[in-house]
């Protein structure tokens, strides 16, 4: 892998673990902060600024597909910040809030939520530290 995909690898790999543990083991501050957060438009407005401009970046610094999954799943998690922080701009602020918030209010739901990001943090986080490089 290129030294690029090893940092991005790991530098979104451990965001997704260090992010997703708090949230899980503090749920219903979880739930309390994600519903006012939902709930006023300017933060959602902030929150939308700041996913675009990180998708953006791994999208311009890493779009790209040839490589296996792990080369892969570096460019899909920047796309996927870009179009979740584009939505966050563009939906009007009760729809994507009411669709999260019916899943993370059921206890199962919040842990379906939680669980795609904690998996994909360990597979990357393995895959970046675990890679040679190869410039």
């Amino acid at each position: 892998m290129s030294p690029r995909t090893i940092f991005l690898s790991r530098l979104i790999g451990l965001y997704c673990i260090l992010l997703v543990l708090p949230l899980v083991i503090h749920r219903q501050a979880t739930l309390d902060l994600v519903t006012a957060i939902f709930r006023d438009p300017s933060m959602m407005f902030v929150l939308g600024v700041i996913t675009v401009a990180a998708g953006l970046a791994i999208v311009l610094a890493h779009n790209i597909w040839p490589g296996g999954l792990r080369v892969a799943i570096v460019s899909l998690a920047g796309w996927g910040m870009l179009v979740k922080g584009m939505a966050f701009l563009l939906l009007p602020s009760g729809v994507e809030a009411e669709f999260l918030l019916r899943w993370l209010r059921n206890p199962q739901g919040f842990y379906v939520c939680m669980a795609p990001s904690l998996l994909i943090g360990i597979y990357m986080t393995y895959s970046g530290f675990a890679a040679k490089s190869h410039s």
